[in-house]
């Protein structure tokens, strides 16, 4: 298998793992002058795709960020920011303006007087979970700009687009479309991250685009049950046992199956939390012998219970 290939294969696998569940979307139109405050949300991410017009996003610390019409932009990790037309604008908590429920989970919010809206963005706040990637998350910026129509994210625009479609009709499962096509659209900026090096900040990165150990790391996350030795995992990366272990340790900077570990319990932190799988189910899939044996592992690891687990995202 060539180094393109493999590495194809390793996104993929590793992309599967990704988890989003909306929290709630909204189809926004706008105003010549306008201001829009979204509260810091740890443990999510938030999401705005700007339709028509132009904007301005401001972050926490006070950077202006200028939106025009085909621009994304992705905040993993939830953090406090503004959408306005300009710095003097004033500015309202986007929860306390007036709603129009268009399904569970979207409404919309209109903010202008006039019946063509300066401005339409669609925003949406979800649950984020990469699985088996969630070390990278920490590694990740405060903001991430995309630009749907650049060379690089030309696959988004239809996507996007489909998006806008789904929030403005209300159709019948339009909630259930949307959380979907917002799937694919955080794969598709997770994967441009993790493609241009994360930043060049991650160990983990390093070793995804080493061929040899990708293909360790490839089998691991392909068959997280199975009872891998060192030796095994050696022979996926055609090295030997100890060559393999000094490298893996070098580049990743913990033990083959140390990593291993931590690798089925994020994996198991997902099944549970977002899967709603049974405790004792996971256990027999990540191959232990009882469930208390995975219990024991998985609060020695994680810090809590599996039951925490299945319980905080009800």
């Amino acid at each position: 298998m060539d180094q393109i290939a493999l590495s194809s294969d390793l996104m993929s696998e590793l992309l599967l793992g990704m988890r989003l569940r909306g929290i709630q979307y909204r189809r926004i139109h706008t105003g010549a002058s306008f201001g829009f405050a979204f509260r810091a949300k740890p443990g999510c991410a938030y999401f705005h795709f700007l339709a028509t017009g132009t904007a301005n996003l401001l972050t926490e610390d006070g950077v202006l960020q200028p939106l025009s019409a085909g621009n994304a932009v992705f905040l993993p990790h939830g953090n406090a920011h503004q959408i306005i037309s300009s710095p003097d604008a004033p500015v309202q908590d986007i929860d306390h303006y007036n709603v129009v429920s268009l399904s569970e989970t979207v409404c919309a919010v209109t903010a202008s007087s006039s019946s063509a809206p300066h401005a339409i963005f669609f925003s949406g706040c979800m649950e984020f979970d990469l699985g088996g990637l969630q070390g990278l998350v920490p590694l990740m910026p405060e903001l991430m700009m995309i630009d749907a129509t650049s060379q690089r994210y030309l696959e988004l625009m239809p996507i996007l687009t489909a998006m806008e479609h789904e929030a403005c009709t209300g159709r019948v499962g339009d909630a259930g479309i949307l959380a979907r096509l917002a799937d694919v659209v955080m794969a598709v900026i997770v994967r441009g991250w993790v493609e241009c090096g994360c930043s060049n900040s991650s160990a983990f990165v390093t070793a995804l685009r080493e061929p040899k150990l990708s293909r360790a790391i490839l089998a691991l996350h392909r068959q997280p049950g199975r009872n891998w030795t060192v030796a095994e995992l050696a022979a996926e990366s055609g090295l030997s046992r100890s060559v393999f272990a000094k490298r893996f340790q070098e580049t990743i900077g913990i033990a083959p199956l140390h990593y291993a570990g931590e690798l089925r319990m994020r994996i198991a932190h997902t099944w549970l939390s977002y899967d709603r799988m049974p405790i004792e189910r996971v256990a027999e899939r990540l191959g232990y012998t009882s469930q208390a044996a995975f219990s024991r592992a998985y609060k020695r690891i994680t810090g809590t219970p599996p039951g925490y687990s299945r319980r905080e995202n009800k």
